[in-house]
């Protein structure tokens, strides 16, 4: 019996017979494990470029049962670390030219801090945010204290370079990824940061093995095939660069109101917010960048909020990370991440990453059915 029955559009096109085809044979849920699997059976999911989610994996590591604020705080002491800092907690992400109104592709300002100064004031203002939502004469619209927004996620291998005294806590590679892939981890990297920082829609060329250490990680995940509804462009790259000096701790400084976003006022509203931070945006030289710009939790129409005729057909998996839990990211999964803080106001955690096998049929199957998308959308007009 065949798996799928196409419906009447899908007859019509084949990116929508291979998107309904896909959700018939895969559900739009996670599969979840309750132990470590073993090299062969983590091997079946890479076969299959399928995600799951293993509870309590990583329970017993040293940083998920000792990690806090004050032990943080006193093995860095001291320590200078990369602070990437946005105005909105948009970084590496689609945002409108505030001169010229073309969608570039746009990086955080980076600034070196002390590591205790970037984590009082990610507390501070995780403390104001949630001050000012137990406000109930809070009016509609987020602020964001301290004007700016600021996380530690440089994406090169980090953690026995620039965290090295962390490390310890750490093991160095996972076991059942290292043995099935052959391979020790290209890049171990830390991530802390607080609940206002939002990784837009993006896929990497990693196997991923992602460990939640303190506080808990949101994705919103959506396998290569999604690719016809994801909205990819062709994107100019940018940076944002800080105007004036570096704001002090959130709770002494002036907060600077966002409006919300709601509907037709998407582009209006950010623009307005982003007029209210002491940020430029400059335009970098070099290539541009293919990114996806659709947003999966976007409450706007498909063609107000990036999508394509296909995003509909787009069936994401969501999954929460608590403490101490573990998830597998195949490559080229679409994406998209935001996060709540622990009681202390922090969240933090460690991902793994594997090269991806350009060997065989995977890589040149995907780039073929994506080029085969990008001239159909270019043929429409």
């Amino acid at each position: 019996m065949e798996p799928h029955n196409p419906s009447e559009q899908s007859a019509e096109d084949p990116t929508i017979t291979l998107l309904e085809t896909y959700n018939s044979l895969n559900p739009s849920t996670i599969t979840t494990l309750t132990s470590l699997p073993s090299p062969l059976e983590f091997l079946r999911f890479v076969a299959q470029n399928r995600p799951f989610v293993i509870r309590g994996g990583a329970a017993g590591w040293k940083a998920v049962r000792e990690w806090n604020v004050a032990s943080l705080k006193e093995v860095l002491d001291g320590v200078s670390v990369n602070v990437a800092v946005t105005p909105i907690g948009n970084a590496d992400s689609p945002v409108k030219s505030p001169t010229t109104n073309e969608l570039l592709f746009v990086k955080p300002h980076e600034e070196q801090q002390l590591f205790s100064t970037f984590l009082d004031f990610i507390i501070d203002q995780e403390k104001a945010i949630s001050s000012s939502s137990n406000d109930a004469s809070s009016s509609n619209t987020k602020e964001i204290p301290g004007g700016e927004v600021r996380y530690a996620q440089t994406q090169n291998d980090n953690l026995p370079s620039e965290y090295a005294l962390l490390s310890p806590c750490i093991p160095p590679s996972i076991p059942f990824s290292r043995i099935a892939l052959s391979s020790q981890p290209d890049a171990v990297n830390l991530w802390i940061g607080n609940s206002l920082s939002v990784t837009a829609l993006h896929k990497d060329n990693y196997e991923n093995i992602y460990v939640q250490i303190i506080g808990q990680k949101h994705f919103v995940l959506s396998p290569p095939v999604a690719w016809a509804g994801v909205g990819e462009r062709v994107l100019k790259g940018a940076r944002y660069c800080r105007r004036g000096p570096i704001s002090p701790s959130p709770s002494l400084s002036t907060e600077i109101t966002v409006p919300e976003i709601s509907e037709a006022k998407e582009d209006e509203s950010k623009e307005a917010g982003r007029k209210r931070q002491k940020f430029d945006i400059i335009e970098e030289e070099g290539d541009s960048v293919p990114f996806a710009t659709w947003d999966p939790d976007s409450s706007l129409s498909v063609e107000e909020g990036n999508g394509t005729k296909y995003s509909r057909f787009v069936e994401p998996v969501r999954v929460t990370l608590e403490e101490g839990d573990m998830l597998y990211l195949p490559a080229l999964w679409y994406h998209k991440v935001s996060q709540s803080c622990s009681g202390e106001g922090i969240c933090v955690a460690v991902n793994y990453w594997h090269d991806m096998e350009f060997g065989g049929g995977f890589w040149p199957m995907c780039n073929f059915i994506r080029d085969v998308g990008l001239a159909e959308a270019a043929r429409q007009g």
